[in-house]
């Protein structure tokens, strides 16, 4: 598996996504966390996990597994055949065993469907993440994504988002319904037959915000449907780290190299319906270094 027509090993290898995910929250790991053991961004491991990067590096892979405490081959997608080629002889099924199988079904068929006919059906559940980056610099803004599971074309929902008091938001796409800048609330109502996948903005940093300390993000997404209705948390990230260093640059060095350079484009281009300064990154990206101006609330280029 994975070797070219040389036998050599391949340099890039196929993730099985909903594995990824399934070892991860079973570890109780937050994409946070992995993204910093491997060294790169939160967005690309949601990516990962959303089946946006089928193939990658064979190295990232590898330390993808270490993050998560497995082997390789338990991240990597396995072919059907493979599976089925795999493990024990299949023992054969008796005729009484296929009967009991399907007496079995029978009841459960009719469990069901007595339970159905009593209970009322459950509300949908629509599931909302969020995607912050590793760092925020005072007075700067950052880029938020709350992705949202695909619903129902007659479910409308409510998203309702926290941000820290003090911090401001400037933008978003949808523009939200309901906005308090003051106690940083902000709610949007999309309406059952609006697909859109994602809800984007962008939130100011207050400029007195100390060094070295962590702000967080909480927030709530309740669906409708037929009056019935339900309401869970957003998921994902909710931590950021407030420091001197700027969204794209993820490990926090004072520099962005090609990969964070690389990721802050698709960052932005989810960020779709949102102002970010490309030519702004593209200068701390060529200086090949930046400082935090702290009287112009600004990151500056340095030649290294």
């Amino acid at each position: 598996m994975n070797q070219n027509k040389y036998g050599e090993k391949s340099s890039t290898v196929c993730l099985d996504a909903a594995v990824v995910r399934r070892i991860r929250e079973g570890q109780n790991l937050t994409q946070l966390y992995v993204s910093k053991v491997i060294g790169i961004t939160t967005d690309t491991i949601s990516r990962w996990e959303n089946n946006r990067y089928p193939t990658i590096r064979r190295e990232n892979a590898l330390k993808l597994a270490d993050a998560l405490g497995v082997s390789l081959d338990e991240v990597l997608f396995k072919p059907v055949d493979e599976l089925v080629g795999s493990g024990p002889p299949v023992k054969k099924i008796t005729p009484v065993i296929w009967l009991l199988l399907i007496l079995f079904a029978l009841l459960a068929l009719f469990a069901s469907l007595f339970f159905f006919a009593k209970s009322p059906p459950l509300p949908v559940l629509v599931i909302a993440e969020r995607i912050l980056p590793n760092y925020a610099g005072p007075g700067s803004s950052i880029p938020i994504q709350i992705s949202l599971t695909p619903r129902a074309k007659n479910v409308g929902i409510i998203l309702r988002e926290h941000f820290p008091k003090g911090w401001k938001l400037v933008q978003a796409n949808p523009p939200a319904s309901s906005l308090d800048n003051v106690n940083g609330v902000a709610r949007w109502i999309i309406k059952a037959g609006d697909d859109r996948d994602r809800v984007v903005y962008l939130v100011q940093v207050d400029s007195t915000s100390r060094m070295n300390t962590e702000a967080n993000f909480h927030g709530e997404v309740v669906a409708s449907r037929n009056g019935k209705q339900s309401a869970v948390p957003v998921h994902g990230e909710d931590v950021i780290a407030v420091d001197a260093v700027h969204w794209a640059d993820t490990d926090g060095n004072g520099r962005i190299d090609d990969g964070e350079m690389l990721d802050g484009s698709f960052t932005i281009e989810d960020m779709e319906g949102v102002y970010i300064d490309w030519e702004g990154l593209e200068k701390l990206w060529d200086a090949g270094s930046y400082v935090w101006d702290d009287s112009k609330k600004k990151f500056i280029p340095q030649s290294e």
